[in-house]
């Protein structure tokens, strides 16, 4: 049987949205980014990125400004913003499985092996997804970038 890529992913909206809020919490506070640039920066294509954007903007996470001095920045909200609260920003409730879905009525709920084993997995990646902030992964980030750039640097450095 041919492996098939598993359903239990991110959805592309989804991770494209992560990559734009942590390259914006990355910026200088109160800077805006034109949609070219940030498309580019999050190789990310612009047309999805725009639609991406918006829902990002109605959930209070950033916000849009058009002409001379519009762009795209972030919010406070999406800097304090967890990596979880991004992804539900964009998709809604993250559920592993359809037994752990809020008022589903689920019959096997209650003899079935597998079921604890999706709910302790739901918890544990909550869990993750919930301590990842949008302002600490952006920080992380800028210090990646640092380290590559002096690394890149260091040999041509003399001493």
């Amino acid at each position: 049987m041919a492996m098939l890529a598993s359903s239990m992913q991110l959805t592309r909206a989804a991770d494209y949205a992560v990559r734009a809020m942590i390259h914006l919490a990355g910026l200088p506070q109160g800077q805006r980014t034109l949609l070219p640039a940030l498309a580019l920066a999050t190789d990310v294509p612009s047309s999805f990125l725009s639609k991406v954007l918006q829902t990002l903007a109605r959930a209070g996470m950033v916000s849009s400004r058009r002409g001379q001095q519009g762009g795209f920045e972030i919010l406070p909200k999406g800097r304090r913003a967890s990596i979880r609260a991004v992804v539900e920003a964009v998709d809604g409730p993250i559920n592993l499985n359809i037994c752990l879905m809020h008022g589903n009525g689920c019959q096997r709920k209650s003899f079935c092996p597998a079921h604890l084993v999706w709910s302790d997995a739901q918890t544990a990646m909550l869990k993750v997804l919930s301590a990842a902030i949008v302002a600490d992964l952006a920080g992380f980030a800028s210090a990646s970038e640092l380290k590559q750039t002096t690394t890149r640097i260091a040999p041509f450095q003399t001493a």
